[in-house]
C-alpha cells in the first residue's frame, strides 16, 4: 500500500509509503489521500489527523511520469479532491516533515494546522523550473504568510530553504530531532484529541482563510497548471529532469 491510513483511537494517521521513490505522489495516491481525509472529516470520533512519510522522506512531490500519463483534467480529478479535502478539513491536521518536502510536499503544509520538521528537512517549490505554476493556493497563501518578496524568492527563483528558515517563516511550528519525530507527531495529535472537540473545531473554523478564496485560487492555479503541462516549456523541462535522473542512476 502506497498510502497507509490507520485509525488509532481519536487520531487518523496517514503515511506516504513509497520510500523507494522518495514518496513521490501518483494519481492513485492522491485518490487514497483524499479518501482518508474525507473519511476522517466525516467521522465524529476522529479528532486529529497526522500526515508523514516513510523512509526518512516526506515526499519528493508529484511523480512526474505518472502525472504526465494522467493529466489533471478538471476539478473532479484526485489531485484536486485531495487539495480541497485538506484545505477544507474541519479536523486538526498535523504534518511531520523530514528529508525532502518538494512541491506539493511544501504547499500542502500551508493547509496543515501544525507542522513538525526534522532539522535536516529541505523545502522546495520548483514549479517555475519545471515550466509550471504553483498549486494548492500557494500563490495566495505563501505571500500572505511570508510577504510577497520572500515568496517570490521561492516561487520564482525556486530557491530551496531549510527547516530553520521554515520555522522563521511560520510554515513550521517546531523543529524536532528526526529520531523523535514520529513520537512527537503522535503526542501532539493526542494533545489535540484530548481537548474539547467542539471548541477545537470552532477555533479552527475561525482561523482558516475564507474557504471560497482558497478554493477559487486552487481552481485558477489548476487551470493554468493543466495548460502548462501541455506547453513546450514544460516538455523541455521534464525532458531535462528525466535526463538528470537517469545520469544519477
Amino acid at each position: 500500500m502506497e498510502i497507509l491510513a490507520a485509525t488509532n483511537g481519536p487520531v487518523m494517521d496517514i503515511r506516504l509509503n513509497r520510500s523507494e521513490k522518495k514518496n513521490a505522489i501518483t494519481v492513485a495516491m492522491y485518490a487514497a489521500l483524499a479518501d482518508a481525509i474525507e473519511q476522517a472529516a466525516a467521522d465524529e470520533a476522529i479528532r486529529a489527523i497526522t500526515i508523514s512519510g516513510s523512509g526518512g522522506v516526506f515526499t519528493a512531490g508529484n511523480d512526474i511520469a505518472d502525472f504526465m500519463s494522467v493529466r489533471p483534467g478538471g476539478e473532479d480529478m484526485p489531485v484536486f479532491r485531495f487539495l480541497h479535502a485538506i484545505a477544507g478539513c474541519p479536523k486538526v491536521v498535523i504534518a511531520g516533515a523530514q528529508g525532502f518536502a518538494v512541491g506539493i510536499g511544501t504547499t500542502m503544509l500551508l493547509h496543515c494546522d501544525l507542522v513538525l520538521a526534522a532539522p535536516a528537512t529541505t523545502f522546495s517549490l520548483p514549479f517555475v523550473d519545471l515550466g509550471l505554476v504553483p498549486e494548492a493556493a500557494s500563490s495566495l497563501l505563501l505571500p500572505r504568510l511570508i510577504g510577497r518578496q520572500r515568496a517570490a524568492k521561492h516561487l520564482l527563483l525556486c530557491d530551496p530553504f531549510d527547516a530553520e528558515t521554515a520555522l522563521d517563516f511560520g510554515l513550521v511550528t517546531e523543529i524536532v530531532p528526526a529520531e523523535a519525530l514520529d513520537d512527537r507527531l503522535r503526542a501532539t495529535a493526542e494533545r489535540i484529541a484530548a481537548k474539547p472537540p467542539e471548541a477545537v473545531r470552532l477555533t479552527k473554523q475561525l482561523m482558516i482563510a475564507p474557504e471560497a478564496a482558497v478554493s477559487e485560487r486552487i481552481a485558477a492555479e489548476g487551470a493554468l497548471f493543466e495548460d502548462r503541462l501541455a506547453s513546450t516549456e514544460a516538455a523541455q523541462a521534464f525532458a531535462a529532469f528525466f535526463a538528470r535522473s537517469q545520469s544519477r542512476n
